[in-house]
């Protein structure tokens, strides 16, 4: 008899598990390692939050008030911590909610790995409540999304679809689950991570030839400059790139993405470019005689009117997304390649070199602008300016913090007087410029760096745009510090009326509610600033505050920043001041 028992319980331990399609997800993300979920529940993903239901010790969610918010804590996330932000989103609106989000991580490079839930597979094509075509309306700001409608090809999907978001030049990705999917009860599997695909080749092979083409050029400029972009950071390549520019004594300035690739205070970091950088990296880029861009993509805001940017010099391109390589600019040598790995190769074939009077006519033509712009800004004494703010703000920092700016004045201002030290610590929405992305991304930069001071810098405009936000930080506790620069107008958009429209001020000024009531509402302690004897002592007990808070600065109205290179200009071209 009790050898039957022995036989009958090893047939019954053969027998596999079966499991619901939403287990198997949830099984699979922590495979992945994932521990933060941003979403929202809805009728169509039900099962997946049921089944999360028995999850809690393993996978951390938080709910957000909108699934804009979800994605974009989701970005912050990656961002911060370099791994891949997981959302969840339901059917429908709950998907489409999700499209700006999608939009701002394909064009900035974030990897996100969004799940929907979709209606049942035979409903398909039916309008059924809420039912979207979340596939084709997704595609074009997805790097790769797919619809599962069975549940033995979730496990596939989410391998997939990790590995395409993080790997070669990281994206969002979308996965739409059908319900009957996550109902199904399938066999357990062992779950088997992704790490190639036949079609899709991430990272290049590293060109020999073209590493010797680029290294020539920089051995015999006389006038190198080189340009850091996001790529830098994204592939880890901070310190190859300290190295390389030490080693080659080449001057560098930074996509509004790559600012913190190379500490603010490094003797060859010479400033911001674009639109609204520094005078010097705008006047010498057409001064140059050979060009190295690494990990950017010559976006419109940096090189300005492309007939007019850097004619003279000989570009040296190095990007990871073939697709980018003389797609704006035609390269002398085009260097298809991951940042880090291209940097290593170039260091032992590019000699020693110094160039101290070519670094010296960047900081004169900067010194220029520190007299006409800068000094005027920080040390003003009429008025409260956006400037002033930062600038303490990064002084009483020491540049340490996680700065997630929003877009507009104030994200240009930012980015111009806040000195970081350290990479994947300016957290922004460059490429889309999204309003309403600071808040929700810097709650998902506190999560992943906790340790972390993080600061959301957002103009009023853009603040109310996911203010409700305010929310899930209150939910969870989620000691984010929150900055308002109030200027009562769609700033931005009000200096180009200004500069171009005649000072016709259609529809930008703004009547603001009671800020710091909201914030108490949401049981964040609130201050508001309006004169400058009050501003340093209010940073002060923001910085120093264990919990959230919220801090509302009343900043001069018509305040402009400067320098800007006008539309249609180029970057020579670079303004200093309203034009008289």
């Amino acid at each position: 008899m009790d050898v039957l028992l022995t036989k009958t319980e090893e047939k019954k331990t053969a027998i596999k598990q079966t499991i619901s399609g939403s287990e198997t997800l949830l099984r699979c993300l922590v495979a992945e390692k994932v521990q933060h979920i941003f979403g929202y529940p809805g009728g169509a993903i039900m099962p997946v939050y049921d089944a999360l239901y028995s999850y809690a010790d393993k996978l951390t969610h938080l709910l957000v008030r909108h699934e804009q918010g979800a994605i974009h804590a989701a970005q912050g996330y990656a961002r911060v911590s370099g791994k891949t932000g997981v959302v969840f989103a339901t059917s429908g609106p709950g998907a489409t909610n999700l499209v700006t989000g999608l939009a701002d991580a394909l064009i900035d490079s974030t990897p996100v790995v969004c799940i929907t839930g979709q209606v049942f597979a035979h409903l398909l094509g039916t309008d059924a409540f809420q039912e979207t075509d979340v596939i084709n309306t997704t595609l074009p700001v997805t790097k790769w999304n797919v619809q599962v409608t069975e549940a033995k090809d979730i496990a596939p999907a989410i391998a997939k679809a990790f590995y395409i978001a993080a790997s070669g030049r990281p994206g969002p990705v979308l996965v739409d689950i059908t319900k009957n999917a996550q109902n199904e009860l399938i066999e357990e599997v062992e779950y088997k991570s992704c790490h190639d695909i036949r079609t899709y080749k991430p990272k290049p092979l590293l060109q020999p030839g073209q590493i010797e083409a680029a290294a020539a050029l920089i051995n015999r400029a006389k006038k190198p400059y080189l340009l850091v972009g996001q790529g830098v950071l994204l592939s880890g390549a901070s310190n190859e790139l300290k190295t390389f520019i030490e080693k080659t004594g080449i001057p560098a300035a930074s996509t509004l993405l790559g600012l913190g690739a190379l500490p603010a205070d490094h003797p060859n970091y010479v400033g911001y470019l674009g639109m609204h950088g520094n005078y010097g990296p705008n006047i010498n880029t057409n001064e140059c005689d050979v060009l190295i861009a690494i990990g950017m993509r010559f976006d419109d805001r940096v090189t300005g009117n492309v007939s007019k940017y850097a004619r003279q010099a000989k570009v040296v391109h190095i990007d990871i997304d073939k697709a980018e390589i003389n797609k704006i600019i035609t390269p002398a040598v085009a260097v298809h390649a991951d940042a880090k790995e291209a940097l290593t190769a170039l260091l032992p074939l590019c000699r020693k070199h110094e160039h101290p009077e070519w670094i010296e006519s960047f900081h004169k033509l900067n010194r220029l602008e520190f007299e006409k712009v800068v000094e005027k800004e920080i040390k003003n004494t009429a008025s409260l300016k956006m400037a002033e703010v930062i600038y303490m703000l990064s002084q009483l920092t020491q540049g340490q913090a996680v700065v997630v700016t929003d877009v507009g004045q104030h994200q240009m201002v930012t980015s111009r007087y806040y000195q970081y030290k350290n990479p994947r610590a300016n957290i922004t929405s460059g490429g889309a410029g999204t309003m309403g992305f600071a808040l929700p991304a810097a709650m998902g930069a506190k999560i992943a760096a906790p340790h972390k001071q993080v600061i959301a810098v957002i103009g009023d405009g853009g603040y109310q745009m996911t203010i409700q936000e305010l929310g899930t930080i209150m939910q969870y506790n989620i000691p984010v510090k929150i900055l308002v620069l109030n200027n009562n107008f769609l700033g931005m958009v009000r200096q180009w009326q200004q500069l171009f429209h005649g000072k016709r001020y259609s529809f930008t000024e703004m009547q603001n509610p009671d800020f710091t009531k909201i914030a108490e509402a949401y049981s964040i302690p609130a201050e508001k600033v309006t004169e400058q004897k009050n501003l340093e002592a209010a940073l002060k007990k923001m910085l120093a505050s264990e919990t959230s808070y919220f801090l509302e600065v009343v900043v001069e109205k018509e305040d402009n920043v400067f320098p800007m290179v006008p539309a249609g200009a180029g970057v020579a071209e670079v303004i200093l001041e309203v034009p008289k």
